[in-house]
């Protein structure tokens, strides 16, 4: 039954993916983007209601935008489905353990004050963000060992909760002193991947296929702790071990998210819970699945954002927490009422 519904939601979700390719204010027909894929690609002929403006405009703006946001909404969705199996919580996610704050402090120290690494200028910012967000996480899961070896998810959250809100002030003093480029730093925070072009495809496909390949490897693990950690360690798990590289590597994927496309909320909420609904607790299905579901919906929302306002573009955060607020106060609700 699973393996129908895997195939019927991948379906989906490549239809989704090349839809926003040809929705935009030059509407280019489905089958004409496969045929400028194949001219650019394969160098086959285009046909003769095609010109070279539209493989333009296919390549080189439409495709590179909407692949980011499929790599971001899969690397997003993927780390939330693991961070609510291991913290065993439909409400965690790596921004609960402080990698949006850590990512936007060092997003902070290049836009406020103009912090450069030589010789990689233009990646300065993306850099920076990952580095601070996956710093923050590891200080955090660090902190929390010490307190607490063996590592129990009550802890994990507070210590999270806690450096959050700290580096979240240190970021606010930075608003209160750099007050003239604060625009920059709020439409960076909103997310966008508007003006993104095949570099950065380059740096975050690696990123995203190989990190999410990596947390497959542990779909046995994440079965089992989906049980506890009592039940865990009776069977033979680590679980303290196994969780410091589940929660690393789940904050490496969103927070090279973030670097290249701000803090864009919710979607590692909303999808691994549909998807857990769907096919169940088996990290078999709920992993790869949570990567297809998570990118269709990151570029559809990502179409919203372009088309939903004539000539305005609105921040893709802006979209998915319209979309994701709702579903968390229900989620939060109904599970008070269980």
């Amino acid at each position: 039954m699973n393996k129908t519904k895997a195939l019927v939601c991948t379906g989906f979700c490549i239809f989704s993916f090349f839809l926003c390719i040809s929705i935009g204010s030059v509407a280019i027909p489905i089958f004409d983007v496969f045929r400028i894929l194949g001219h650019v690609i394969f160098r086959l002929d285009l046909p003769l209601h095609l010109t070279e403006a539209n493989a333009a405009i296919v390549w080189n703006l439409r495709l590179p935008r909407v692949l980011l946001a499929f790599l971001a909404g899969a690397s997003l969705s993927v780390s939330g489905a693991v961070m609510q199996s291991v913290l065993r919580n439909p409400l965690a996610s790596s921004y609960t353990l402080g990698v949006s704050s850590g990512a936007s402090l060092g997003a902070a120290l290049v836009i406020f004050m103009g912090f450069s690494i030589p010789l990689l200028s233009i990646f300065t910012l993306p850099l920076l963000g990952f580095l601070f967000g996956l710093g923050t996480i590891i200080l955090s899961i660090s902190f929390a060992s010490r307190l607490n070896p063996r590592m129990e998810n009550h802890t994990i959250i507070l210590v999270g909760m806690v450096f959050s809100l700290f580096i979240n002030a240190i970021t606010t003093l930075m608003f209160a002193l750099y007050r003239e480029s604060i625009q920059r730093m709020i439409y960076w925070q909103m997310g966008s991947f508007s003006m993104r072009d095949w570099q950065a495809i380059y740096i975050l496909a690696p990123l995203a296929i190989i990190g999410i390949f990596y947390i497959s490897r542990y779909r046995l693990e994440l079965d089992v702790l989906s049980f506890g950690e009592n039940d865990a360690e009776l069977m033979g798990l680590n679980s303290s071990r196994v969780k410091w590289k589940l929660l690393v590597s789940s904050a490496a994927l969103t927070g090279s998210t973030i670097a290249f496309a701000g803090v864009i909320g919710f979607v590692d909420l909303v999808t691994p819970h549909v998807m857990r609904k769907i096919f169940g607790s088996s990290h078999r299905y709920l992993i790869p699945m949570s990567a297809m579901a998570g990118g269709a919906f990151m570029a559809l929302c990502d179409l919203a954002a372009r088309m939903a306002v004539p000539s305005v573009e609105l921040p893709v955060g802006a979209v998915t927490a319209l979309i994701g607020a709702p579903f968390f106060a229900y989620v939060y609700f109904a599970k008070r009422k269980g």
